[in-house]
């Protein structure tokens, strides 16, 4: 936890000086997220179309990237998904980033997908990706993108101040 901790405010400290704020949320907890929790991954889409995609759109809107590299069997991956997917936090999330979840199954497949931003195998999932569309670039630090792979440790909140860090 303490590793976490130190962890998260050193990719906070990476963070661009205008980062764009992230909504306050009035959920203070993750017991206040819908039920079931979703199912964000789609164990059957071509992951490599989706990110080219999403990085396409992300480029003619003007937005950022997040790959999200997960697994439906993994909760911090469903609390992760179920807060992005608040309605105090969806609209902010849709006018900043343009979001596409790679399923790495068991750690069996779609990892070359991370492997492309300098990160062969992630040491926890949700692995989040921040990627400029422009230049295809990784803009978090390698060591931030699995941050949130504890995301069950944090609140609501904290989960969109991280998101907030590389927006404009």
């Amino acid at each position: 936890m303490r590793f976490f901790l130190a962890a998260a405010a050193a990719a906070l400290v990476a963070a661009p000086a205008m980062a764009a704020p992230a909504p306050r949320l009035p959920e203070a907890s993750f017991a206040a997220l819908p039920q079931p929790l979703p199912l964000p991954y789609d164990e059957a889409a071509d992951a490599h179309k989706d990110v080219t995609a999403a990085i396409a759109r992300a480029k003619k809107e003007h937005k950022l990237v997040i790959v999200d590299l997960g697994g439906n069997w993994c909760p911090d991956c469903r609390i992760l998904a179920a807060t992005m997917a608040l309605p105090s936090l969806n609209p902010w999330l849709k006018k900043h980033y343009e979001l596409v979840t790679v399923d790495v199954g068991r750690y069996t497949k779609n990892l070359d997908i991370g492997a492309t931003y300098g990160v062969t195998r992630p040491k926890g999932v949700p692995a989040l990706f921040i990627v400029d569309p422009r230049t295809n670039k990784l803009l978090n630090p390698t060591t931030s993108v699995t941050a949130l792979s504890d995301a069950r440790s944090m609140t609501p909140q904290a989960l969109a101040d991280w998101l907030a860090q590389w927006t404009k």
